[in-house]
């Protein structure tokens, strides 16, 4: 780090005698954030992950409010359950659930379920989540695709 030595004023001798100057330069600091700016804007999209499920279509279901506070469980086409990234058999989901609910009472559930999923393997999920206690479950599907024809 340097410093800037300014001539002092004062009496005039052969000599000068110097005294420092206190400034900060800002613009490394500016610069450094800047860069830690664009790569968590570059990384932030990148941490999101999920089960890439096929979700079945319906036009009658309404958006609800996202929020931070729902458990995901994703119900895959081979017969595997997920609760948010973990990976779960159907006998340690209601216990999982149970002590999740203790924590937390008003949890809620999102259920994601293959379209290709069993009626009544999805039955005995929603069995589960209900013997564990918890009232607020719903179920995500997306909109059903455009066709270029008009209904009548």
């Amino acid at each position: 780090m340097a410093a800037f030595i300014k001539p002092s004023s004062g009496a005039k001798t052969t000599r000068r005698s110097f005294s420092p100057v206190a400034e900060i330069n800002v613009t490394p600091l500016v610069d450094v954030m800047l860069v830690l700016l664009v790569i968590f804007i570059i990384t932030a999209p990148l941490l999101t992950t999920g089960v890439n499920v096929n979700l079945p279509q319906t036009s009658r279901a309404k958006s609800l409010p996202q929020d931070n506070k729902g458990l995901t469980l994703y119900v895959e086409k081979d017969g595997t359950f997920t609760l948010n990234s973990e990976k779960i058999t159907l006998d340690q989901l209601r216990p999982r659930l149970t002590t999740v609910r203790e924590s937390n009472p008003d949890v809620r559930i999102y259920v994601k379920g293959d379209a290709d999923v069993a009626y009544g393997l999805m039955m005995q999920a929603m069995a589960e989540v209900s013997g564990a206690g918890i009232t607020q479950v719903a179920f995500v599907t997306d909109p059903p695709k455009k066709s270029l024809r008009s209904p009548r």
